[in-house]
């Protein structure tokens, strides 16, 4: 009998956030997300020691799950950015800087955790009830007659992805396929609710991004022997289609757990494949033109399909059924036994494509929900990081159908948001401090830690040394080129605020964005006008941008709270 080992211990740490070596590795994180943050980003390569793919990226999503995180204080916060992102695809990055900011921040002033979270939760508070009022300076309506918000929408989120690689028309191409694919996904016809499609990306590396180009309908990947197969169909009515999620193989995988009991002298085998044979026949006397199989189909299968001018392909998938369901108006055949008429669907045309040296079947439906976005790119890297752009973005779209808002991008918000929060605790003081009993001095000083994590948000978006500046008007972001004169006349050197909706040429105020100057009322209600003539806005998800600053703020306060440690390291 092996010796047993004494069990250890658990570990127990007080006030982990005083810890040098804590507070150290989360400057370091910080460090790597602030400067992976906007359209100016850097790269960061991800590869593990032992060999492996390497991951060339500056998306939080793909940076946090290749990370390797084992301190609890940092896994508490990159498990609610994950969390996060895997709801709301976006604004990942921002969530995760902000929750470092307010850390940071709340650790100089010296202030008690109760009174730092009571403090935090009315500030996020008085946040999200601006955000989503009337009366919003950063938040612009969606107008659905037009596409112009929305194409926008798409374009700030390729653009501040910068590890695709694309360049300015192919960052114009790629939003406006994105926006496509998404449109098609729309039902024409809706009665009590909207129910969305779906777009499947399909892949084509090596190829000009400019070749990208969106489908309505699916496209099954088929080899050159599999074409030269297919003869041309042609016909006026719909293709008949049957789909299959069993396997038609003929081995006995599905058979579970049972006993198979087979008379003398009888062969499985052949006795399987006149069972497959006879299910062939059946959809021939059927007058089925397309036979879809999820897994494997017996090669003699095949041929007798073929054999009768009948298209059968297998190893679609299990990622394409929902989609092909929808596209045939099928659910997918689970038996080898006999098949209702009812089971089998169909699509309005089959044609072939080719795109780069691929070959595809073109599934066209009689009404289009479903749509392919052939997605290209000129290498696996930046493909891969270019199809987490696409999901995103089309999620990101999703979300705006159902709340249709969105905010000012480029820092805009944050530091008008930074503005508006100063002026109303300056302005408005007794309510909270009645309610929270606190004093006025704790008040002031972590309503500027609040405010200042915001504006270090903002201010993360320049990476090249240049100065960072909010106009005294609307509290937007600017940034201005690397030495710029120290006696200077802005408006010469300032072209738009970050979000692009104001130009320099107003009669405005600028002051350095880390220099204190007095609390002022920056403007509210975007004049409609001044949001139409903008046509290349920087715009950020409503949804979640506003997730995002509740998960930073409630995470920063979890974190803030933390008074023991105990680890078991049996």
């Amino acid at each position: 009998m092996s010796r047993l080992e004494a069990k250890k211990p658990s570990l127990c740490k007080s006030e982990p956030l005083t810890s040098e070596r804590v507070r150290a590795t989360l400057c370091v994180l910080k460090g790597i997300l602030t400067s992976s943050y906007g359209p100016s980003g850097r790269l960061k390569q991800l590869h593990n020691g032992l060999g492996g793919c390497v991951c060339t990226t500056s998306q939080s999503s793909a940076l946090l799950s290749n990370l390797s995180v084992t301190h609890p204080v940092l896994k508490i916060l990159t498990t609610s950015v994950q969390n996060h992102v895997s709801c709301f695809s976006d604004c990942g990055l921002f969530t995760a800087i902000l929750c470092c900011n307010l850390i940071e921040n709340v650790q100089k002033i010296g202030l008690t955790p109760t009174t730092v979270i009571k403090l935090n939760k009315h500030l996020l508070s008085l946040c999200t009830s601006y955000l989503q009022s009337e009366f919003c300076g950063c938040r612009i309506l969606v107008d659905f007659s037009s596409t112009q918000i929305l194409l926008c929408l798409v374009r700030s989120i390729v653009t501040s992805k910068p590890a695709c690689m694309l360049t300015r028309q192919e960052i114009d191409h790629i939003s406006a396929l994105i926006l496509r694919a998404f449109l098609l996904t729309i039902p024409e016809n809706t009665k009590d609710r909207l129910v969305l499609g779906k777009s499947i990306i399909v892949p084509l590396k090596g190829q000009r991004v400019i070749d990208s180009t969106v489908l309505p309908g699916i496209l099954l990947e088929i080899s050159e022997v599999q074409l030269m197969k297919i003869l041309p169909i042609k016909k006026s009515d719909p293709f008949k289609v049957a789909l299959f999620c069993a396997s038609l193989s003929g081995d006995l995988s599905d058979t579970g757990e049972g006993t198979v009991v087979v008379s003398s002298g009888v062969s499985l085998e052949n006795a399987v494949l006149d069972q497959l044979l006879s299910l062939g026949r059946q959809l021939v006397s059927d007058h089925i033109d397309l036979v879809l199989c999820q897994k494997v189909m017996h090669p003699s299968l095949k041929q007798f399909l073929s054999t009768h001018h009948v298209i059968a392909i297998d190893r679609v998938g299990a990622a394409l059924m929902e989609a092909l369901s929808k596209v045939t108006g099928t659910q997918p055949i689970g038996s080898l036994g006999a098949i209702s008429p009812s089971s089998y669907g169909s699509v309005k045309d089959l044609c072939t494509e080719k795109f780069g040296f691929k070959h595809f079947l073109h599934l066209l439906p009689n009404e289009a929900t479903i749509c392919s976005l052939l997605l290209c790119n000129r290498n696996d890297t930046a493909w891969d990081e270019l199809r987490l752009t696409c999901q995103t973005a089309l999620h990101v779209l999703q979300l705006t159908i159902k709340e249709p808002s969105v905010l000012l991008g480029g820092g805009c918000t944050e530091t008008h948001l930074a503005a508006y929060i100063r002026h109303k605790i300056c302005d408005e003081p007794e309510s909270i401090l009645k309610d929270d009993r606190c004093t006025q001095t704790e008040l002031h000083l972590l309503t500027e830690a609040f405010c200042s994590a915001l504006e270090s948000v903002a201010g993360s978006l320049e990476h090249d040394g240049g100065e960072i500046l909010t106009d005294m008007k609307y509290g937007h972001f600017w940034t201005a080129q690397p030495e710029s004169p120290s006696v200077v006349n802005w408006s010469d050197l300032l072209s738009r605020c970050g979000c692009g909706l104001y130009t320099s040429q107003e009669e405005l105020h600028w002051s350095f964005l880390k220099t204190t100057h007095p609390p002022f009322a920056p403007q509210t209600c975007l004049p409609h006008e001044a949001v139409g003539s903008a046509n290349n806005l920087t715009l950020d998800c409503f949804t979640a941008k506003l997730s995002s600053l509740q998960v930073a703020v409630e995470t920063a306060n979890l974190i803030l709270d933390l008074s023991y440690i105990i680890e078991d390291k049996n």
